[in-house]
């Protein structure tokens, strides 16, 4: 199992590399068609797909939740929502995964991305409390992210280029909710002596 794994992510590398290096087209076609024979190009979109409809349907639940009161330490829309509640209770309620509790162990949980690769469904991480990963939201797109912000307010869309945001960022993380599946021990087989 832990083998298939391995030469899954060599041939996902392959295939990476081989798109986001300019080589000789005869290479790129002898990488396509392997890739295809294979069924792996399949499973690449099926997995991009995955991933993409788990990040849709997160953000959909997500604005199902506008209006919803902020509560310090709430996880339920019946009690109100924290910061780190909220996100905890989206990822739980579409995606099925259960993040830590707390902003900042959100954070370590996470992995790290550029502001630029933002997507929907994204964490961003303020530093609203001199401290940091003290406000975590979710990326809706266009520059946009929804949190649930304070005391005597509720939950809501909000712009990360105003100044007060822009200026507390802390940087963004991505969920890890997809993995392609292994391939099979057949695939394996045919596919390994191609790799060497």
């Amino acid at each position: 199992m832990l083998r298939a794994m391995r030469i899954t992510a060599t041939l996902l590398a392959l295939f990476f590399a081989a798109s986001a290096h300019a080589s000789p087209p005869a290479a790129n076609d002898d990488m396509d068609k392997l890739l295809t024979d294979k069924g792996l190009l399949a499973r690449i979109d099926h997995v991009r797909q995955s991933v993409g409809n788990k990040a849709s349907e997160l953000v959909v639940t997500a604005i199902g939740f506008l209006g919803v009161p902020y509560r310090r330490g709430g996880n339920t829309a019946e009690s109100g929502f924290d910061c780190s509640g909220f996100v905890r209770a989206m990822y739980q309620q579409s995606v099925g995964l259960l993040l830590p509790r707390k902003a900042e162990q959100q954070a370590a949980a996470t992995e790290k991305i550029d502001r630029a690769d933002l997507q929907p469904g994204d964490l961003v991480f303020f530093n609203t409390m001199r401290r940091a990963f003290s406000h975590v939201g979710i990326y809706v797109g266009e520059g946009k992210f929804i949190h649930s912000p304070k005391p005597g307010s509720e939950v809501r869309v909000e712009d990360m280029g105003i100044a007060y945001w822009s200026h507390r960022f802390d940087g963004a993380r991505r969920v890890q909710t997809s993995q392609p599946e292994p391939l099979s021990r057949q695939a394996v087989q045919t596919i390994e002596p191609a790799v060497r």
